[in-house]
């Protein structure tokens, strides 16, 4: 459908506008005469060429209104696998050091408590050296699981790398912490660890370490793995 002169002018204008604010509706439901209304067309504008052309244009910005909803599914998606760890169900050590650094920063503005838990595998070289890869990745993700299982859905678990595991409680001061992960590895260490026929126990140490307002994330994650090294000196003499 043609519109010609300055017709075809205006047309445009309301073209451009009304597709540069579907980006700004494209996550809401919008009637046919709030379309209308938005547009500035009255009534008597309203001829049947007029409403052809809007017929089209209407169509164009459902079609931009699905796409990016379409793009905003895929960049979330996108996100959220950056994110996560390549082998188990749990943030990747970049993500949670920037989680670490958002709840030292929320710590330091509100006065919340809250602490780091680092956690190390005892003896996981082994699993490797005895019963394969496979058997070790089974074991990272059994940690995994049940670190996962056992905190609260506002609490952070990461994976730093290799057999190390690191827990963010929030709301929790240190006594609360060194609770909760005595617990943790009572969990972790209640049931073996299953790959096929093999079946092995699990043991792991735990540091626990109290998030200091603006606490800079290596520094504090450092400190927390000196702890748990001392715990494993003195559980392993190693």
């Amino acid at each position: 459908m043609k519109i010609s002169g300055a017709r075809a002018e205006a047309f445009s204008a309301i073209r451009r506008r009304a597709l540069t604010a579907a980006g700004a509706q494209a996550t809401g439901a919008v009637s046919e005469a709030d379309k209308a209304g938005f547009l500035g067309l009255t009534e008597a504008e309203l001829t049947p060429s007029v409403q052809g052309a809007l017929k089209t244009l209407l169509g164009e910005i459902d079609d931009l209104r699905g796409e990016v909803g379409r793009l905003k599914g895929q960049l979330s998606e996108l996100e959220g696998l950056a994110d996560r760890d390549v082998l188990t169900p749990v943030l990747n050590r970049r993500a949670f050091m920037r989680e670490l650094g958002r709840i030292s920063t929320f710590a330091a503005r509100y006065g919340a408590d809250a602490s780091l838990v680092y956690f190390d595998l005892d003896g996981f070289k082994s699993v490797n050296d005895r019963f394969g890869h496979a058997a070790g990745d089974a074991a990272l993700r059994t940690v995994a699981e049940r670190l996962v299982a056992n905190v609260r859905d506002s609490d952070i678990v990461g994976r730093l790398g290799g057999d190390e595991f690191a827990v963010i409680l929030v709301q929790a001061d240190l006594a609360t912490a060194t609770a909760k992960a005595a617990s943790l590895v009572r969990v972790i260490e209640s049931a073996p660890v299953t790959f096929g026929d093999w079946s092995a126990p699990l043991h792991i140490t735990a540091g626990v370490r109290q998030i200091e307002p603006g606490a800079d994330p290596e520094t504090a994650l450092a400190e927390a793995d000196a702890t748990m090294y001392v715990r494993k000196r003195e559980r392993t003499g190693d």
